[in-house]
């Protein structure tokens, strides 16, 4: 390329010099005091240039929509290469551009629905016997999730969504279980009251059917936790607005994202154990004529007006210091209407 040396003027008409690195365009000053080896760009009329940001870009909108060649080309790279870091990301990549994310049914992506092993009958056994005794805490990987895993998916479970939205209340089952084992340390004179008030969660989270559809890429979107195409963003730890890392998973990818979402949380932000339910049991010892208003609970203890979904390195086990408000513990006492004495005509 022949650039005029006093001018720094190119041949094309309209076209502009730019820096590789930040897109600062050249002028005939500025051309000359620029390092030696620097890496231009040459850009047409209409092109426009932005440094790294604008590679980056590119290589993102390269993988976006991926071709079998990239995919084998970076399989072949990834078999020759012997970095450890340069392993990683390749690997990585390769995770990402092969997944499956808008096949749905069975038939469309056998692999995501089928075992990460396949054992003998003694081995799988052995880890029955051995998640038998894991528990069922409502969130995190359970035992049922590493069976799914190691084993495959159920029959029953013939699309992604289905199962993703037998996760869910899976999930949120736990957490009305833990509810409802609280009434074994409660008074005597309370625990009918309180065994009442869980029976009526209850109810109302059967016909909600447990929340399921936070998982539901198919539910409505102010019902879904996720995109519509199964998207879902940390939403930073319980102290935080955000999520600074900006964690991402979609697992209705592949079968590997499907399980390392298992592993993320809906954390409860005013704490369940801690704060909720003792407060709740408080609530009806002390309710002393007045109603306690189990609905605000139940949003507490079972919808995202009080759960944040987490990446595991975001969900924070320290105490919380979160209490419940006192002004919504109990029903606003009904005003009793007064009627007005009839008036007497003449």
């Amino acid at each position: 390329m022949w650039v005029c040396p006093d001018t720094c003027q190119l041949p094309v008409t309209g076209s502009r010099l730019c820096l590789y690195e930040d897109g600062t365009e050249l002028t005939g000053d500025y051309f000359w005091s620029i390092p030696n080896n620097s890496e231009l760009v040459l850009l047409t009329e209409g092109q426009t240039w932005q440094g790294y940001v604008s590679d980056i870009s590119r290589f993102v909108s390269m993988f976006h929509r991926p071709h079998v060649e990239v995919i084998q080309a970076a399989r072949q790279l990834l078999s020759d290469e012997r970095a450890p870091l340069r392993q990683k990301l390749l690997a990585d990549l390769l995770h990402t551009i092969s997944e499956n994310i808008t096949a749905e049914t069975r038939a469309e992506d056998p692999p995501w629905f089928e075992a990460r092993i396949r054992d003998n009958v003694c081995g799988t056994l052995r880890i029955f016997s051995a998640c038998a005794s894991w528990p069922r805490t409502g969130h995190g990987l359970t035992a049922g999730d590493l069976v799914f895993f190691l084993l495959g998916l159920e029959s029953r479970f013939r699309n992604k969504s289905s199962y993703l939205r037998y996760s869910c209340e899976s999930r949120v089952r736990g957490y009305l279980r833990e509810v409802s084992a609280h009434a074994s340390v409660v008074g005597g004179d309370t625990r009918e009251e309180y065994v009442r008030i869980v029976d009526a969660m209850g109810q109302k989270l059967r016909a909600a059917q447990y929340n399921g559809s936070y998982f539901d890429r198919g539910a409505d979107a102010g019902s879904r936790l996720c995109t519509r195409e199964g998207w879902f963003s940390c939403q930073g730890p319980f102290d935080m607005d955000a999520c600074a890392s900006k964690h991402s998973i979609n697992p209705y990818g592949n079968r590997e994202s499907r399980v390392l979402f298992s592993t993320w949380n809906l954390d409860h932000v005013i704490e369940k154990k801690r704060t909720i339910v003792p407060t709740l049991a408080g609530a009806i010892q002390e309710q002393d004529g007045r109603e306690v208003d189990w609905e605000y609970f139940y949003r507490l203890l079972f919808t995202s007006e009080n759960l944040k979904l987490v990446h595991i390195a975001c969900h924070k086990k320290t105490t919380h210091k979160l209490s419940c408000d006192p002004r919504r513990i109990y029903k606003p006492p009904t005003k009793v209407k007064r009627r007005r004495a009839a008036r007497k005509h003449p």
